[in-house]
């Protein structure tokens, strides 16, 4: 059973950077692509980002250009490197496969941009 922990959110001004990760207790190496979601306030959760096991990306368009997806197999860890923020990109963000699997739910990182 893989367990999902993110950490790395915070409290940053519009046009700041944060670097998110998640670190998983299993092996990550069988999941082929991996995403981060994020839900805001009164919003259903999106998919912003994906990366599969080959290294393909995928980007929600408000986030292109802005953020970067990584993945270290041999870490079991999963970044996501967001530049340029914005206050709308404010919301919980989690880790999980793509498509999701509801047992790999973590508790988020939260990340606030003030304007």
């Amino acid at each position: 059973q893989v367990q999902l922990v993110e950490s790395g959110g915070g409290l940053v001004q519009a046009g700041g950077s944060l670097r998110l990760s998640c670190a998983a207790s299993g092996s990550i190496f069988s999941i082929n692509v991996m995403g981060w979601y994020r839900q805001a306030p009164g919003k259903q959760r999106e998919l912003v980002a994906s990366i599969s096991s080959s290294g393909g990306t995928y980007y929600v368009d408000s986030v292109k250009g802005r953020f970067t997806i990584s993945r270290d197999n041999a870490k079991n860890t999963v970044y996501l490197q967001m530049n340029s923020l914005r206050p709308e990109d404010t919301a919980v963000y989690y880790c999980n496969a793509v498509p999701h699997r509801s047992a790999y739910w973590g508790q988020g990182t939260q990340v606030t941009v003030s304007s």
